[in-house]
């Protein structure tokens, strides 16, 4: 479960992606699969969502982890480097970015 605190010392990663219509589902397959066979295993993992745009020519990935260490051991693993690979071939581009929460509000 996600919860979204300032004070929670956990590390927040946004990913966007960019594709076409035409792979958005192909994309959106193998991100759910790598959340559900590998990412969502790994030590420090503790939630995350997809979010697709209307026009399914961007996804947003929001995850949070224990420790920023935790999800750059996943990126470095060899599962996600052949996971990525693929994923890569799906989208124009991609870029994960890590963030700690300044503000809540609501």
């Amino acid at each position: 479960m996600q919860t979204i605190t300032k004070d929670s010392g956990h590390q927040t990663v946004i990913t966007t992606f960019e594709m076409s219509p035409g792979t958005c589902q192909d994309l959106l397959d193998a991100l759910t699969d790598a959340y559900e066979a590998f990412i969502s295993k790994q030590p420090g993992f503790i939630a995350a969502s997809l979010h697709v745009n209307d026009a399914q020519t961007r996804i947003a990935n929001y995850s949070q982890w224990n420790r920023r260490e935790d999800f750059q051991a996943m990126l470095r693993s060899d599962e996600m480097r052949t996971r990525n690979r693929k994923i890569n071939e799906l989208c124009r581009s991609f870029e994960p970015v890590m963030y700690e929460v300044a503000a809540t509000f609501g």
